[in-house]
């Protein structure tokens, strides 16, 4: 009788057990699990944080009483191997019930799965530092927080397992900071599609830290506080690692399994190792990746369980092959759904894989029905149509898209084969064209040459002098938001406007998603125009131009209206207009700029202090409300965004010139400043005015440009990747404020000396404690990136708290101040 011993009782472990016994009756099975439990489903365990899953009995998939009893599986739990001895057969086992132990097979399965990473970093061993993989790791996490006082949480890493450990403290009414090492959260995801799901977070009250590593950990008294690597401090009351996962696998050292590096087991195509008998599948495992066919390690519960299955077949004798691993996932972000499958563009590039991308922005289902929610669709493609990734973010229906791009992509479909599926369709569930037809036919139409497109981020480099970007949206859409130096012509009457356009130049056509814009393209081209369609439209442009607020801008008020001034209005309304009546509107499931265009319709109607409800699905109508609102002198009561309905109420003016001044106070007490010397004195003279303005409660933007921005250098040298002019420019310039010179009188640096002398003995505040002043008040500080590329200066040379932007940044800033200076 055969005898088959399987390392780890959980995906693979109990998958392999289960299908062994049904395809033999007779064979001996002992199943050994270093935990106290086998076959639980770990992926539920933030769930359970949160209250989703009440009961954590509901994680424990299968017991092990029932694997006795059902499938006579001899199942030992808190039984640990420590050493495997190959050529003896024999494995050895530590034991709590029974102590250490050896034990024979004739067939060896290991499935030990992955360890959370904890890595080496000062006082992580803290009391109030945990991580979550198991089920003990939740019940101390739960345990935790039932006994103290818990108020701030800080989460460590921007996974999976990160982001839904965030969102269950959020659940449970925590404050929660999420601190991330990349410069976005969620690898599989690209960053022109993560930043819907970080604007997600943000907007649930997440704080979010990012391409910001920990440095340290501190215990004290009131918590644990947390040192960055940009040298920003937190204190938290509890911080959970999901840093990541390594494969747990330091046992096998010595037994003579083939393992790599990074300690994953190396197995063939049958997911047998390099020693016979010996078979290996899940976490601990290499796998071949799907598209780039390159060894990689990907840790999912799916082809877990696939090989577990194909294990148990080989033992018993019926050949089965594992097929790569595509990397499917799907991950619920409070409202938002995301998934993917595939390669994405890092990892193509990384491989120097040619490609093509499209973006697409669909309903869930049609949208005359009603709850029709908008969702992001990216396709990644080759020249000849093979699919190499795609993913998905948005409300409803996104994972069901994801599957079908999967399934096409497993069977060797192409985008061609997209645009021939017949998918199931009623108004409640689909539109007549599934939005997978409508990805096969942009990428079919870019591959026959019917249009060309560019990518939005390419859209700020472009060389204005040769490319025009034109907007062909409707006046409604352009004024609530535009891109820099383009122009418009609304599509419907491009054909008669034709002669206002150059054909010496190149047209970069968009609209609000790209339709109108392919529209307009193969207008202009027919017209023997250059052009090309900006894939995704404004959308995709501007879902890439999110960045999270500093740490220090969060308020528990940050919405773009203030509320207590709103009920003032609310009252002030009541008692001048006790006729006033609310109204309805309905505008699910249409695309920008139609929620727009019918409140402006209806409110047109109304009297003033009439209250407009709407309900809209369009994801941007959440920001363009608010703009709208600002704009017209309507007063926004209240705006909330749910299941990814968007619902808002807004108050039609009762008094222009009342309503005007409350709601513009923001704008015309607000100041500006273009700071351009790098002169000690001016710069000191810049500071000054800034905090006084900001004393005085204006709204103050200071914006530091050219010789400006030397004001704003760290002190000390920062190691970067600069070329040669670069490294040029920036020996020569000063290094920080302390370096600034007098404009005149400056004599070697004595000049400089005597002002902050004479300022010290005056009391006055040094330039450094002006500027720390200035950030303390709320003056926004801007760097100007045009300039910074010029000069060569990158965002780590300078001091922390700087925001980043360009020319239209600040355009934008003094357009709504009554106030601009030039320094």
């Amino acid at each position: 009788m055969k005898k088959v011993l399987i390392v780890g009782g959980v995906a693979v472990g109990a998958s392999v057990a289960a299908r062994l016994r049904r395809l033999d009756e007779e064979i001996e099975i002992v199943m050994f699990e270093k935990g106290p439990y086998i076959s639980y489903a770990n992926c539920g365990l933030p769930y359970n944080i949160g209250g989703v899953i009440k009961d954590r009995e509901k994680l424990i998939v299968t017991k092990a009483e029932l694997m006795r009893d059902r499938f006579k599986i001899d199942v030992r739990a808190e039984s640990e191997v420590v050493a495997i001895h190959s050529k003896d057969k024999a494995i050895k086992i530590r034991s709590k019930e029974r102590g250490e132990y050896v034990e024979n097979y004739d067939y060896l399965v290991l499935s030990p799965g992955a360890k959370a990473i904890k890595p080496n970093i000062p006082g992580v061993d803290g009391p109030r530092i945990m991580s979550l993989r198991t089920i003990p790791d939740t019940d101390k996490i739960n345990e935790f927080i039932t006994k103290n006082t818990v108020k701030k949480a800080t989460v460590i890493g921007g996974g999976f397992i990160g982001i839904e450990t965030a969102e269950n403290l959020i659940e449970r009414g925590i404050d929660v900071t999420l601190v991330e090492a990349a410069p976005h959260i969620l690898a599989p995801f690209d960053s022109d599609m993560v930043t819907i799901a970080e604007k997600e977070l943000e907007e649930h009250g997440i704080k979010l830290r990012l391409n910001d590593g920990v440095k340290a950990f501190e215990d004290t008294n009131s918590g644990v506080e947390i040192t960055l690597s940009s040298g920003k401090k937190l204190t938290s009351d509890l911080v959970i690692l999901a840093i990541g996962v390594t494969p747990d696998t330091g046992f096998l050292k010595d037994s003579g399994i083939e393992i790599t590096a990074r300690g994953h087991i190396v197995t063939n195509t049958n997911m047998e190792t390099n020693i016979e008998g010996i078979y290996a599948g899940g976490d601990a495992v290499e796998v071949v990746d799907f598209v780039n066919k390159t060894k990689t390690a990907i840790p999912l519960a799916g082809p877990a369980n696939k090989q577990g299955r194909i294990i148990a077949d080989n033992i018993a004798g019926i050949k089965s092959n594992y097929k790569d691993t595509q990397g499917t996932s799907v991950l619920k972000i409070f409202d938002l759904i995301a998934a993917s499958t595939g390669n994405n563009e890092r990892t193509l590039n990384r491989l120097d894989i040619k490609y093509n991308v499209i973006y697409i922005h669909p309903n869930s289902h049609a949208g005359y029905y009603p709850g029709a929610t908008p969702f992001t669709i990216k396709a990644i493609f080759d020249d000849q149509g093979k699919l190499l990734g795609a993913q998905a973010i948005g409300y409803k229906g996104v994972e069901k898209r994801i599957d079908v791009i999967a399934t096409t992509m497993r069977l060797g479909g192409t985008i061609y084969d997209l645009t021939e599926l017949e998918l199931s369709y009623a108004p409640p569930f689909n539109s007549a064209k599934d939005p997978v037809n409508m990805v096969g036919y942009v990428a079919e139409n870019i591959l026959t040459g019917k249009t060309e497109v560019v990518l939005p981020r390419d859209v700020d480099s472009r060389d204005k002098d040769k490319v025009v970007v034109l907007d062909v949206r409707t006046k409604i859409e352009r004024e609530n938001g535009s891109i820099d130096d383009s122009i418009h012509i609304d599509v419907n009457e491009l054909r008669y406007k034709l002669d206002t356009l150059d054909k010496n130049k190149e047209y970069w056509v968009h609209c609000a998603v790209g339709i109108r814009a392919y529209i307009a393209e193969r207008i202009l081209k027919q017209h023997g125009f250059k052009a090309k369609n900006i894939t995704g439209g404004y959308k995709s442009y501007i879902a890439q131009k999110f960045v999270p607020k500093d740490l220090d801008d969060y308020t528990s008020g940050s919405d773009n209206y203030n509320k207590e001034q709103i009920m003032q209005s609310q009252e002030a309304t009541r008692e001048a207009a006790v006729d006033s009546k609310e109204v309805k509107l309905d505008a699910c499931g249409l695309c920008c700029p139609g929620p727009l265009i019918t409140v402006k319709e209806t409110m047109d109607t109304l009297n003033p202090s009439d209250v407009l409800n709407i309900t809209a699905s369009d994801p941007g109508f959440y920001e363009d409300i608010k703009a709208w609102c600002k704009r017209t002198n309507n007063t926004l009561l209240n705006i909330e965004n749910k299941n990814g309905i968007i619902t808002a109420k807004i108050e039609k003016n009762i008094n222009n010139v009342e309503k005007t001044e409350m709601q513009n106070a923001d704008i015309t007490n607000a100041q500006t400043m273009v700071v351009f010397s790098g002169d000690l004195d001016k710069a000191i003279a810049s500071f000054i005015i800034a905090n006084g303005a900001a004393a005085m409660g204006k709204k103050v933007t200071m914006f530091f440009t050219f010789w400006g921005l030397n004001v704003l250098r760290k002190h000390d040298r920062i190691k970067t990747k600069k070329n040669p002019i670069e490294k040029a420019f920036g020996f020569m310039m000063p290094r920080g404020s302390k370096k600034l010179k007098l404009s005149k009188m400056n004599m070697a640096g004595m000049g400089g000396k005597l002002i902050r002398g004479i300022m010290r003995s005056k009391e006055i505040l040094s330039l450094e404690d002006l500027i720390e002043q200035a950030q303390k008040s709320g003056v926004n500080l801007v760097a100007c990136t045009m300039s910074m590329d010029v000069m060569g200066i990158k965002e780590e040379e300078l001091v922390s708290g700087v925001n980043y932007g360009g020319v239209g940044y600040y355009l934008g800033e003094a357009t709504d101040s009554n106030i601009n200076l030039f320094i």
